[in-house]
């Protein structure tokens, strides 16, 4: 008998949770930057997605999937590229699941607002 027990899971069962996103339907430029957005529009963009990042029931498997995939693109679990950079290379994949963004702690503790 064939050891299956080192095949990959069904798809579908890894991925079920994206079709519980609040972003499931929405246009993908709102998660993805076009070519050459920068500065302020990018800061913008991003901001408006993580919004919805912060409404979604499917935030923290969004957010394990991002940093465990390295996903190099786009706002993944309330997450920029930028500050899934950060937490990969400080080795913080088992981030405190639905706790705010990085930048949004900074932000807080400095008494800064977004």
């Amino acid at each position: 008998m064939a050891d299956t027990h080192r095949l990959p899971s069904p798809v579908a069962d890894t991925y079920e949770w994206q079709l519980r996103g609040a972003c499931r339907g929405m246009d993908s430029a709102f998660f993805f930057h076009p070519e050459g957005e920068r500065g302020a529009a990018k800061a913008r963009r991003e901001e408006q997605a993580k919004q919805v990042c912060r409404s979604c029931t499917v935030l923290d498997e969004c957010r394990r999937h991002a940093l465990a995939a390295e996903e190099p693109y786009g706002v993944w679990g309330g997450l920029s590229v930028a500050e899934r950079e950060v937490l990969i290379r400080a080795g913080d994949r088992q981030l405190r699941l639905s706790s705010p963004a990085p930048s949004d702690r900074t932000a807080r503790s400095s008494g800064t607002a977004r």
